[in-house]
């Protein structure tokens, strides 16, 4: 099952300039989705799409199995969000912003305090937010995403104004909250090392057009070929030929030579193969790309 299952989404602004083409992504149940790409890509707006904050204008959506058009109040009340800047009452503390929530919700007043606590701002319920930091007001606000338990968790930017420590906390706090309690999370993030760390699938979009969608491994065998073999020896030009004379295109990197990463079994043949040649082999290194790299890739085509 998916939690969100968006079809051909399309949207132009006012002045007719297209801000999304035929965006379809699916969401599994208990994932953690990374949602991917530059600014202006258009990851907002189709998130507002989702949540029906703008008027969708092509397509179709459908949360936790039911159409969002015909079941938007029922829906809603399963969904807790953040999208762009955090929306607090600056006058009010964080105890009592999430007050104005829990009659709505129908909390009980131990729930206010335990996302408090989750959200590492349970010594500071009495601060008003207005003395917030930014770091502090965006984990309100996901404070207040979380307070009614919902099944989904949309976060747009959630780790905006953190510090180090508070990037590694939330990203615990949401790894958490998916294994403890099954809720799916998307997270659109520009902070793509913490998606690499944290997500389960991954959404790219570039130009309001989804390039990739599926699991982290599936993107990682689908660029394959990013991933290269360091070998630091002691004759290149001599390691040059062997390798040419089994068709492996290499190139000198940095004192080294580098080469398409094959299987194990190839490399290991081919230390070998240096060894015979009496090619004494310092070193051997895989070098992965990382999801930055791989995104930008994928990008650029």
């Amino acid at each position: 099952m998916f939690s969100i299952e968006a079809s051909n989404l399309a949207y132009r602004f006012g002045n007719g300039q297209p801000v999304l083409n035929n965006v379809t992504l699916q969401v599994p149940e208990r994932s953690i989705y990374g949602f991917l790409g530059p600014n202006g890509a258009g990851k907002t707006t189709t998130l507002k799409l989702i949540l029906g904050l703008i008027r969708k204008q092509q397509g179709s959506v459908k949360i936790l199995g039911e159409d969002f058009s015909q079941n938007r109040i029922s829906i809603l009340g399963k969904v807790g969000s953040l999208i762009e800047s955090p929306s607090v009452y600056s006058q009010l503390s964080a105890t009592d912003n999430l007050k104005v929530y829990q009659n709505v919700y129908k909390v009980t007043q131990s729930r206010i305090k335990e996302v408090l606590n989750m959200v590492g701002l349970g010594a500071a319920g009495r601060k008003k937010a207005g003395q917030f930091s930014l770091g502090m007001k965006q984990r309100l606000a996901i404070a207040v995403a979380l307070l009614h338990n919902p099944s989904l968790l949309i976060l747009d930017e959630p780790t905006n104004g953190l510090d180090p420590n508070g990037i590694v906390e939330i990203r615990e706090m949401l790894q958490q909250l998916n294994r403890d309690r099954g809720t799916t999370i998307v997270v659109s993030s520009h902070l793509l090392s913490e998606i690499d760390r944290m997500a389960t699938h991954i959404g790219l979009i570039h130009q309001g057009m989804m390039l990739f969608e599926g699991t982290m491994s599936e993107l990682r065998a689908k660029k394959s070929r990013t991933s290269s073999v360091i070998y630091r020896i002691s004759n290149m030009e001599k390691a040059e030929d062997i390798f040419s004379q089994k068709g492996i295109v290499c190139e000198r990197s940095e004192g080294a030579i580098k080469i398409p990463f094959q299987q194990k079994e190839i490399t290991a043949q081919l230390i070998r193969d240096l060894v015979l040649e009496h090619i004494d082999v310092y070193e051997v290194a895989v070098e992965a790309d990382d999801l930055e790299t791989i995104f930008m890739q994928t990008i650029t085509g």
